[in-house]
């Protein structure tokens, strides 16, 4: 276990990936897990928006010193979430394997983006600016 928690940076407004987030069982395999909403003040969704990384492309996992984004965030959250539970088992199925998290996700984002619209909602990215470094 570290000590540092793991932290997810996710759109808040989207209730799929809130009920994701909430749905992996980590907090048994790694400790400590912050939710993060993306659409909030957090200076950590400044730092990966300055980083270039698209919150409206998917979600942002901070572990271990490193920033994992899109793919690579779930992929890793499917290798580090806890045994039990039927949505667990599809999710770890579904984006344990690389090559297989890579030709389902876009598809998610897609489908993200088609309920916001329906519901009104604008993009995270309509509301955010890229925070400058502070240097």
């Amino acid at each position: 276990m570290t000590a540092d928690p793991l932290t997810i940076l996710y759109d808040g407004a989207c209730p799929f990936c809130a009920s994701y987030v909430r749905m992996a069982r980590l907090r048994a395999t790694v400790g400590q897990v912050e939710l993060v909403d993306a659409r909030s003040g957090d200076p950590r969704v400044g730092e990966a928006l300055a980083a270039g990384l698209d919150l409206d492309e998917g979600m942002v996992v901070l572990w271990q010193g490193k920033r994992y984004h899109g793919v690579e965030a779930v992929h890793l959250l499917a290798l580090l979430s806890g045994e039990g539970g039927l949505g667990n088992w599809v999710q770890r199925w579904l984006f344990g394997k690389p090559r297989r998290a890579a030709l389902v996700y876009p598809w998610l984002v897609r489908g993200r983006r088609a309920w916001l619209r329906l519901a009104g909602r604008a993009p995270i990215a309509a509301g955010k600016k890229s925070v400058p470094s502070r240097e």
